[in-house]
Formats: structure tokens, sequence, C-alpha cells
């Protein structure tokens, strides 16, 4: 993990992810971990914490959203050149199972779909079952 407030002040008022492939502040603060990313895919997983619960304790899916696209992102970066500008753009997750307690995996792929467009899908796991399924669609920065 890595002190981003440090990373950040009124002389440098942004700041620099510390490689191409890691997670960003937010990211790191839900708990994410990166275990993969290589050639359009990424392994991703995040543990169950009380404060990523909604009223009735189940993991939030503000939460479940974020370990999805995060993951679909890092496949796209483990397959353009560094530094390529893109965004999601189109986003559905599908909701299978709660989530309780554990750790949650996000197994993820991308695709080109044209010179810009990149889709992305990934299935969420809680140990053996598979709680969520996410389809995305990303769209690399035009050049200037």
């Amino acid at each position: 993990m890595y002190d981003y407030e440090e990373l950040v002040s009124a002389e440098r008022p942004g700041f620099r992810l510390p490689g191409w492939i890691a997670c960003a502040p937010f990211e790191e603060y839900l708990g994410m971990r990166i275990d993969e990313a290589r050639d359009g895919r990424a392994v991703l997983s995040m543990p169950f914490k009380v404060k990523l619960a909604q009223g009735k304790g189940l993991m939030h899916g503000g939460a479940v959203t974020a370990i999805a696209d995060t993951a679909v992102a890092i496949a796209i970066k483990s397959m353009v050149p560094e530094g390529t500008d893109f965004v999601t753009v189109e986003m559905n997750l599908k909701f299978l199972a709660p989530v309780q307690e554990g750790t949650v995996r996000a197994e993820a792929r991308a695709a080109r779909q044209g010179e810009r467009k990149i889709a992305g899908e990934a299935d969420i796991y809680n140990g053996e079952t598979r709680v969520a399924e996410f389809r995305a669609l990303f769209v690399i920065k035009r050049s200037a």
C-alpha cells in the first residue's frame, strides 16, 4: 500500500500511480489486491469488511461493482501500451448471490472491439460461489 496523502500536496496537486498496473487510492481503500494481470486477463481479490457492508450486513453492491470494473481495467492495462488513456462508458452487473464474509475474487477478460473500443467482462466469486457477472464497454481516448 502507498501513502497517497503524502504524495499529494499544494505543490503537487495530483499523484502518479506507483506503476502502470497498480491499485489506485480508492481501490486500496477498499482492500483490493491484484493477483494476476497479463494478456488481457486479470484476477483481483478484496476481503469482506464490515465497512463495505450495506444495512443488512451484505457487501454493498457498489463495492462489488468497483472490483469488477477495476479488474477489467487492469485486464485492459495488461494489453494496451503503457500510458494509454481509456474510460468505462457503459457497464452492467447482474447479482447472483450475496456476499457476507470471506474474500471476493474478480476474474476479468478484455478484448478489442475495433480501434478505440474494448469490451470487458468479469465473473465475481466468493469462494467457489459465483456471486455476480459484469459486462462493460471501454473507450480509448483519441490521439491528439
